[in-house]
């Protein structure tokens, strides 16, 4: 932190934040030992699952990754059975991505897994802790918000 109280270190910040998604990756892994979805694609899956449809060219710059990136993800969970590419209902030269239900159901305990295991976690932890992270997450939530509108008006690097 700063010498200010009013004033968040960034650089604190984003290293809660990094041994935060570690963490959570890492516990997934002792659950599943046999899992090896990498981050990238779970975020992927969580995208279409709240967006289902998207072409992959908008799943593209919702994760601000280059297409042919996202394109060799999806072409990874297709072939796994966790994503079907449809043909888009106005634009036959489009397709939408949707999740199968393979790849509903891998997300699903996915999601139930690190759900169970931050619930653990914030167990453990002093009532008053668990009130201040809840009451921060507004404010997290809104300052993602804000660095997305930043990088929506930087020219690309």
């Amino acid at each position: 932190m700063t010498g200010r109280p009013s004033e968040v270190d960034a650089w604190t910040l984003t290293a809660v934040v990094t041994r935060l998604r570690r963490v959570l990756r890492a516990s997934i892994r002792s659950e599943y030992p046999w899992e090896s979805l990498p981050m990238a694609q779970v975020e992927l899956l969580q995208r279409l699952a709240d967006e289902p449809g998207l072409r992959l060219n908008d799943l593209a710059a919702r994760h601000r990754l280059a297409s042919n990136t996202v394109s060799t993800l999806v072409q990874q969970l297709v072939t796994a059975g966790l994503l079907a590419r449809r043909p888009h209902p106005q634009d036959r030269r489009a397709v939408e991505l949707r999740l199968t239900g393979d790849g509903a159901r891998v997300l699903a305990d996915w999601q139930a897994s690190h759900e169970r295991r931050f619930a653990e976690a914030m167990a453990g932890l002093p009532a008053a802790d668990r009130r201040a992270i809840g009451a921060a997450l507004p404010a997290l939530s809104r300052l993602v918000d804000q660095l997305e509108r930043t990088l929506a008006v930087e020219p690309p690097g």
